[in-house]
Order: C-alpha cells, then sequence, then structure tokens
C-alpha cells in the first residue's frame, strides 16, 4: 500500500451485497450473455456471484499478473489467454467481470481482446472508471481496498486521532 494513503476495507458481507447490486445492473442490460469471461483472481468471486444471478454457465478466464508485491503494481503479463471461440464478434455478447480497475492498464489489455464486450467492475478508480461500462463503486485513486481474501479479523485503530477509550 505503499502509494495509498487511505484504506477501504470491505467484508464478505459488502462484498456479497456489491456484486449482486452489480448483477441487477447487468441483467437489465442483456439477458442473453454467451460468456463471463473473469480477470483473474479478483474478478472469480463476483464472476462466481454474478454468473448464478443471471443464469450464465459459460465462465472463462484471462489470466494476468499485475500486482507482484500486492502493493505495486508492475509490467502486466497475460499467464493465459480467452479461449478464440470468444473473441468471434470481437467479444459481442460477453460480459469481462473483474473485482476492480485501478488504474486501467489491465482493462485497457482485456479490452483490446474484447473490444465489443461489456466490462463490468464492482469497484472503480478514477484512472480506469473511462474503460468500465458498469460498475458499482467508485474510490478515490489514493484509497486501498482490501478484499475479504485478503482480510484477517484484526483490530482496526480509530480513524481521527486521540485515544481508543
Amino acid at each position: 500500500m505503499s502509494t495509498a494513503e487511505k484504506s477501504f476495507p470491505v467484508s464478505w458481507e459488502q462484498f456479497h451485497r456489491d456484486a449482486r447490486a452489480l448483477a441487477w445492473r447487468l441483467a437489465g442490460q442483456r439477458d442473453d450473455w454467451k460468456a463471463i469471461v473473469c480477470i483473474t483472481r479478483g474478478g472469480l468471486v463476483p464472476a462466481a456471484i454474478i454468473a448464478r444471478e443471471l443464469g450464465t454457465r459459460l465462465i472463462e478466464t484471462v489470466c494476468i499478473a499485475s500486482y507482484h508485491d500486492y502493493d505495486r503494481q508492475g509490467e502486466l503479463q497475460v499467464l493465459k489467454d480467452i479461449a478464440p471461440n470468444l473473441r468471434d464478434d470481437d467479444g459481442d455478447g460477453i460480459l469481462i467481470v473483474d473485482d476492480l480497475t485501478d488504474t486501467g492498464k489491465t482493462a485497457a489489455l482485456v479490452r483490446a481482446m474484447l473490444p465489443k464486450a461489456h466490462f463490468a467492475t464492482v469497484y472503480a478508480k478514477p484512472k480506469g472508471r473511462p474503460l468500465v461500462d458498469t460498475f458499482i463503486t467508485e474510490v478515490s485513486q489514493d484509497t486501498w481496498i482490501y478484499f475479504p481474501w485478503d482480510l484477517g479479523l484484526t483490530f482496526q485503530a480509530p480513524i481521527g486521532k486521540g485515544s481508543i477509550g
């Protein structure tokens, strides 16, 4: 979290609510998604929730490494590409799902692979927001989101300065 000044911890319950809210928004846009392409690893959990809510059975992954030390983004590396048949028609009818668009670098790479796909994320930061079609919550660029799979139950210091008691 070296460049982020603020933190935004997200519980499992909150993430589930936000992913379902994203599914509700997507349900009104199209009722026959050909497939969901989730960006791993962060897109796996919201893709599962959205696939259930929308009744989509075909789920594909595109595996991209961008954060190499959890707190700093490095050079993007495609570890697993999208199945060629899903690239037909430039991805028309395909739903791309990720947990977050941060700088937009990963989003731009996947957008180039499927330019006509619909891109949806649960959370968006200002730099990545223009690349996303649908999202639920925008957070400031200097906020680090702690996803539930990254957290354990520990004491949280108060936001304001002063004593705890």
